[in-house]
Formats: C-alpha cells, structure tokens, sequence
C-alpha cells in the first residue's frame, strides 16, 4: 500500500507537468512562423499566409473575461492605433469559442480579431498549449512575426500590465534596423 502511495505521489506531478514543458522551446526566432487558419469572434477567417508583408502580433491567452487576459487585451486595444500605425496587426487566440471571443470583443470594445483555436491545435504548433488532460489552455505567450512571416521576437514570460509596450518598443527597434 505504501509503494502505491508514493507511486501516485511521485507519478501525478510528472504527469501534469510534462505536458506543458516537453514542447517548449521548439520554435525558435528566424524560424517560419506556422500558418493557421481560424475564425474570428465574427466568423470571418483568418490565416497568416493573409497578413504577409505585414507584422503581425500573434498573442495566445488562457481564457475570455479573466484578470489577466482582460488587462493584455485591453492594453493592446488602448495601443492598437500606435500598432497599427507601425505596420502591425494583432491578433488574439485562445482555445474559447466565437461567442465567448464576441462577447469578450464587445465587452471590452477590442479593435482586433480573437481567433477561436477550440481544438488547441493552432496553440500547439506554437508550444503554447497547456494540457491539463481534463481541460486546455492556451498559455500566455506572444509572437511577433515579421512581414515575410518569420518569428522576430518570442514572449513566453509575460508581463500583462507593460507587454503591450514592450511589443512597441521592440517593434521600433526592430523596424529601424
């Protein structure tokens, strides 16, 4: 009984953890960033063979409607005019649904597309998917991909409350080399 208490001590932290930490580090900056191709919170697709000759700021995010996700999405949408006059699309994706995407979008008067990456393949792709077995998210990580889609900058340790400056700032930095 006791070698089955410490097998299930030792083996269920294992096994939550590999999951989300086999993956990462795969895709790295210079490398292609992946194509996808999703629905927005309208309906409308989006793949990023469609941005091409633009950047694109590709940010994954947990869940619609939380603390944290709400105060990324809100900053990006307060800089999106300054983005976007840089030459940037953002683009927001996590495992929600369109009608959770639309309703998050309207609530918070978001200015950019939520992509609906249900089946969390997209977020796989780009090691941003947590799997938990019973339930998936996205993790917080952010891409910023360049006009001939190539990965400039990789975010996996975010900052909600500045990350939308940091993108500003190493966006200026890298369209003025």
């Amino acid at each position: 009984m006791k070698w089955l208490l410490l097998l299930v001590i030792v083996a269920v932290p294992l096994l939550l953890w590999a999951p989300w930490t086999h993956a990462a580090g795969k895709l790295a900056e210079g490398q292609g960033a992946p194509d996808f191709s999703l629905q927005d919170q309208d309906g409308a697709r989006h793949t990023l063979l469609g941005y091409r000759g633009r950047w694109v700021v590709l940010y994954f995010y947990p869940k619609d409607d939380t603390p944290g996700c709400t105060q990324q999405a809100c900053s990006f949408r307060d800089d999106w005019r300054k983005l976007t006059s840089m030459g940037a699309q953002v683009l927001g994706v996590s495992v929600d649904d369109t009608r959770s995407h639309a309703a998050f979008a309207r609530k918070y008067q978001l200015p950019f597309p939520l992509l609906a990456d249900g089946d969390g393949a997209v977020a796989a792709r780009y090691d941003s998917l947590l799997n938990l077995g019973v339930t998936r998210f996205a993790r917080r990580h952010t891409f910023l991909i360049d006009p001939d889609g190539r990965i400039a900058r990789i975010y996996r340790k975010v900052d909600t409350s500045r990350h939308s400056e940091e993108i500003i700032k190493d966006l200026g930095a890298l369209t003025r080399q």
